[in-house]
């Protein structure tokens, strides 16, 4: 049994540490793993769900540094497809005054040239839900068929639908970005939108109003982050903003698919949306206390602490 299969783009990450502190005066960079819906699955893992990936990967040593990341996480990526004609994908993280910026090197890459037929027929038996996001549909016409596919096997198969509206205008048009990411969101179940994305999106400023448009369209459950502000989560019948968990914050990367993670893990458990919206913003807080996309996500423990030690200085 699978609690929640991972399916998209997964990326090699460069990240700056620190501009200046090489040799020289150069910049120094981690290396590490990153791509939204392989960080979800390893914040998943690291919070106790059993954790499937797929993508297609390059035969190449990037390709290896990321299998290994996988198994070293205890993540299912035995059906990961490598590409010895393709390379594997990567971006670079540069730090500044004004937040992060990405470099991407991903055209023609081995995940771009997923396709349908890619999928194994069984992918999907034993799964409880499936996680995908616009990032991995907007990197190629095929990639975005695949993701279609994905999601209609997946509910075939009876497992819930997750989706991440994760908008890179780089990518694709907007118009073409909110068709497709409208068509999503009709066949998910949670869907899992920032609030500068949706703004984009659906032209709308509020966020019960964007909560309300998602919900219209066929989503069960939205869980939209609001960045400082927290996150409202919304069902047909309540809705709930949760206040964010300040820490002291050094690298945003990944807070995200951390949230979209912790979400996933704890509504899987219990069923209870709003209760996993608060897990989820603690771990989101805790994931942005170092660097790059992956090495910050938090534990179980740590996550389980901050909520108590929340609730009692509350109290």
């Amino acid at each position: 049994m699978i609690d929640i299969l991972c399916l998209g783009e997964a990326l090699i990450e460069l990240n700056q540490t620190q501009s200046g502190d090489g040799p020289d005066g150069a910049a120094l960079y981690r290396l590490g793993c990153g791509g939204d819906t392989s960080n979800c699955a390893v914040a998943a893992a690291r919070l106790g769900a059993r954790t499937a990936y797929w993508t297609r990967l390059g035969a190449d040593g990037f390709g290896d540094v990321l299998m290994a990341r996988w198994a070293a996480e205890r993540i299912d990526a035995s059906r990961v497809v490598r590409d010895p004609a393709a390379f594997t994908g990567a971006y670079v993280v540069h730090h500044g005054s004004d937040g992060h910026r990405f470099s991407y090197l991903r055209q023609g890459s081995a995940a771009s040239r997923m396709t349908p037929l890619d999928l194994p027929a069984d992918l999907f038996e034993g799964v409880r839900l499936l996680h995908l996001s616009a990032i991995s549909q907007a990197i190629s016409q095929s990639a975005c068929d695949t993701g279609f596919e994905a999601i209609e096997r997946a509910r075939a198969a009876g497992a819930l639908v997750a989706y991440d509206t994760n908008l890179r205008q780089a990518l694709w048009p907007l118009p073409r970005a909110r068709a497709v990411i409208d068509a999503a969101i009709a066949q998910a179940d949670i869907v899992l939108p920032s609030l500068d994305d949706a703004r984009l999106l659906t032209g709308l400023e509020a966020p019960e109003a964007v909560a309300a448009y998602c919900l219209d369209r066929g989503a069960r459950i939205v869980a939209l982050t609001l960045g400082r502000d927290g996150a409202l989560i919304a069902t047909a019948e309540r809705r709930e903003r949760i206040a964010a968990f300040p820490v002291e914050a050094i690298d945003a990367t990944g807070a995200g698919d951390a949230f979209d993670g912790a979400f996933l893990t704890q509504y899987l458990e219990h069923g209870d949306p709003f209760a996993a919206g608060r897990f989820a913003n603690a771990a989101a807080a805790l994931s942005t206390r170092g660097y790059g996309a992956v090495d910050p996500l938090p534990l179980r423990a740590e996550v389980e602490a901050l909520l108590l030690a929340s609730a009692a200085t509350r109290a």
